[in-house]
């Protein structure tokens, strides 16, 4: 049954991704993840069917969606693959960023080229010594005159090689008490001075997404890409960690999905001791949980999703969601290896690929770990 927040449009609107998807994305999306990367090209076409950031208002090029459509996008998304994650990244996650807290005049500057795909963008959290702990970063942005004069580096940045505009969390009070007051957002652009990528990272997984270090030597930066109040970055942080979150979770219940269907049409067709698998009583009773316990994160997720969409404050709910989903994804991608047997461990096995991809979404986001720190802390112990 679709989910309450689905509406007829939304389900044309998928039939038309689907479309799309099934020609320009599945033919290749073997090679992107051989050449390691999502060519621009695609992002260019993604672009000119409207599916880069369709909730924008209209003012600058969006149709003013709302966040089911979001949905449908990184739902058919992650049915293509997980390291297409970049482009849910850069629709759900970051331009939110510049469209809630830019100026107008950063929003005309900015959003326009995002919707069409010439723009592509990056967040920049991570440090290689502060991950969850975003207090304890390292990278300032000391005002000098006109400009900001930004010092650091940033590791694990989901779109870093490709990125034209990144979000950079920085310091620009050092002194600040606590740490976390001190933390604003600043926009960092392409061809900054100063501003240089280091390698692209080699993942155990989502190869075709590109993942880079990024090092700011002395980068001058115009004091007018200030995001928002300088100071306030943190609260921001904290702001949109809840929609990133949920679409992590959102991810990794099509990902199981996407496991248990694959795994159902396997254990059909192969034979073993003279008899399909599927007609093993073992086999019957580990499926029958699989897709109990995918049932049970799917309900659980549509409603999170409903109440985000509603406006609710669900911090409790999006981190439930976000540690029990990836979870129940890894436990699903190990089961559903075991039953394809050695040929779950060959690569032109797509079971493989999801084996690889699915561990890192309890890490990245905020860990698991941190999840349940949150729903602790919102119970009162």
């Amino acid at each position: 049954m679709a989910a309450g927040y689905l509406k007829e449009e939304h389900q044309l609107f998928r039939q038309s991704v689907r479309k799309f998807l099934e020609k320009e994305a599945a033919p290749f999306f073997e090679q992107w993840e051989k050449d390691r990367l999502i060519p621009r090209e695609f992002w260019l076409k993604m672009g000119e069917q409207g599916f880069l950031c369709p909730w924008v208002d209209e003012a600058y090029g969006g149709s003013n969606a709302d966040f089911g459509y979001s949905v449908v996008l990184n739902e058919e998304l992650e049915r293509i693959g997980t390291g297409l994650i970049g482009i849910g990244l850069h629709n759900d996650i970051v331009v939110p960023y510049l469209a809630d807290y830019g100026s107008d005049e950063q929003k005309q500057r900015w959003l326009p080229k995002c919707l069409t795909g010439e723009t592509i963008t990056a967040i920049a959290m991570t440090e290689p010594g502060a991950g969850s702990d975003l207090a304890g970063i390292q990278t300032t942005a000391i005002r000098d005159g006109d400009d900001y004069i930004v010092n650091g580096q940033k590791t694990f940045i989901t779109n870093g090689i490709q990125a034209d505009l990144i979000v950079v969390v920085c310091k620009t009070n050092p002194n600040a008490k606590p740490p976390h007051k001190g933390i604003s957002l600043l926009v960092i652009e392409r061809d900054t001075p100063g501003f240089s990528r280091g390698r692209k990272l080699d993942k155990i997984g989502l190869h075709s997404q590109d993942t880079a270090e990024l090092f700011f030597e002395d980068a001058r930066v115009p004091a007018a890409n200030l995001l928002g109040e300088e100071g306030r970055g943190f609260y921001y942080l904290m702001e949109k960690l809840q929609q990133e979150r949920l679409l992590v979770a959102i991810s990794a219940q099509v990902a199981a999905e996407e496991m248990l269907k694959m795994t159902v049409d396997y254990v059909k067709e192969r034979k073993a001791f003279g008899q399909h698998i599927a007609h093993f009583q073992n086999t019957q009773f580990t499926i029958a949980e699989m897709a109990t316990e995918i049932q049970i994160g799917r309900t659980f997720v549509d409603d999170v999703i409903s109440r985000h969409m509603a406006g609710e404050q669900i911090v409790t709910e999006v981190s439930m969601a976000k540690w029990w989903i990836t979870d129940m994804a890894r436990h699903i991608a190990a089961t559903c290896m075991q039953l394809h047997g050695g040929y779950g461990y060959m690569e032109e096995y797509p079971i493989a690929r999801r084996y690889r991809d699915i561990p890192v979404a309890s890490i990245y986001a905020g860990t698991n770990e941190i999840m349940k720190n949150i729903i602790a802390k919102n119970m009162g112990l």
